[in-house]
């Protein structure tokens, strides 16, 4: 790896962002370029984030109503789009009967994303659905079937990472040899709060809490660990065939069921990598930390900022001044490091629902799919089963996907 390839194939110097090539397409749309008029299901943190996105893409969508089966959260709604001529239900069943609605946004508890997200496809309409999937693997084979019985409809999965151009460049760098052999992954996501929210009157802990209990959530592996695991999926085109995993209410003694500290081992042996995902509610230390460590490198992420720490040898190779070939001087951070995008990209969210948009345009196949979904799926359905059984889970054969 020579020092000037290395500048000039990465591409980690420059000034600009470099899209993920999908995202570049969205903008110059042949002649058959539509708006799309679009529901958002579910008005919850996520739910309204994602309205305030659309609102910055008018060319391309149309927010025409939003529901949510919670009247304060319909309340909230209404307060934070006063100037929008918005329709709101409370049941969903009325937006998918709306024939001017051609796409919805699901952004409910996990436990009712299968139940929508079926439903709205069988109503005709294309779906971004909120990550993780579906609640268990079983829902996932059978959204999966579905999809392959309605194929002009377009299903996108909300694992934003395989949008964000720095985790692309990340993946670019991964395909390209750059980080060497990569043995390990070490991934935190931390927090020092209970995750619990205040219970409006009139509405029970369940509705409102549901994080917490087991019947509704799959707890950190799927609210915030899927994240990493669907990136590792993707940039290496596997899937682990071993989890481990343990975990406890070990510090919020407050009626909870889901885990408040939790991590899981998983074994990628064709690529002989074991990756570390681990979580916790009571110390925020590491907060977010995303790892991934390689013969010649270690490649550290942050939610929207990545650095590579060349091994010795690398650096060696990197530090060689070539006065022929006047290579771009490499910029080292305090820590020894090379920032691998000079400039912070969007909001992850803004990448998706362009992809979103122009895969309806055009009914190609979202980089997050229902394949790649279920994919993730199920490895957050076996990190849980190992979490709550004590137990070492394996790979299943029906879990091996074909392309729709």
């Amino acid at each position: 790896m020579k020092r000037r390839d290395f500048i000039c194939q990465t591409g980690l110097f420059t000034t600009g962002l470099l899209l993920h090539q999908q995202i570049l397409e969205a903008a110059v749309l042949n002649g058959n370029k539509r708006n799309i008029s679009v529901a958002v299901i579910g008005c919850g943190d996520r739910g309204n984030g994602l309205s305030f996105v659309l609102k910055e893409m008018p060319e391309e969508f149309t927010l025409k109503a939003v529901c949510d089966v919670l009247p304060f959260r319909l309340d909230q709604a209404k307060t934070l789009n006063k100037t929008s001529k918005l329709t709101y239900e409370t049941d969903y069943r009325k937006i998918l009967d709306d024939k001017k609605i051609d796409a919805v946004i699901i952004a409910v508890p996990l436990y009712l994303h299968y139940e929508i997200a079926a439903a709205a496809i069988k109503a005709g309409k294309h779906v971004y659905l909120e990550k993780t999937m579906t609640y268990n693997a079983d829902q996932a084979l059978d959204l999966v079937n579905l999809m392959k019985q309605h194929p002009k409809q377009v299903l996108q999965v909300g694992h934003q990472y395989r949008y964000t151009p720095l985790y692309f460049k990340v993946k670019e760098m991964i395909d390209k040899n750059y980080l060497g052999k990569v043995t390990q992954i070490d991934c935190r996501w931390d927090r020092n709060a209970s995750w619990r929210r205040p219970v409006p009157q009139g509405c029970t802990d369940r509705q409102i809490n549901w994080r917490m209990y087991k019947e509704y959530s799959g707890g950190l592996p799927a609210e915030l660990l899927s994240h990493q695991v669907d990136f590792i999926n993707w940039a290496f085109n596997t899937h682990p065939d071993e989890i481990i995993g343990t975990g406890g209410v070990d510090y919020y003694k407050d009626g909870r069921e889901t885990f408040d500290n939790v991590q899981t081992i998983l074994r990628y042996s064709k690529e002989g990598m074991i990756g570390n995902f681990g979580a916790t509610c009571s110390n925020a230390k590491d907060d977010y930390l995303f790892k991934i460590k390689g013969t010649k490198g270690t490649i550290q992420l942050l939610v929207d900022e990545g650095v590579f720490f060349p091994e010795k040898q690398t650096r060696k190779e990197l530090e060689v001044v070539d006065g022929v070939t006047g290579a771009t001087k490499i910029e080292w951070n305090n820590d020894g490091g090379i920032p691998i995008l000079k400039e912070k990209s969007k909001d992850g969210s803004w990448y998706a629902l362009q992809e979103f948009y122009k895969t309806i345009n055009e009914g190609s196949l979202p980089a997050s799919n229902v394949i790649t979904g279920a994919t993730t799926a199920f490895c957050v359905h076996l990190m849980n089963k190992s979490i709550y059984e004590d137990s070492i889970q394996k790979w299943k054969p029906e879990f091996n996907l074909t392309n729709i």
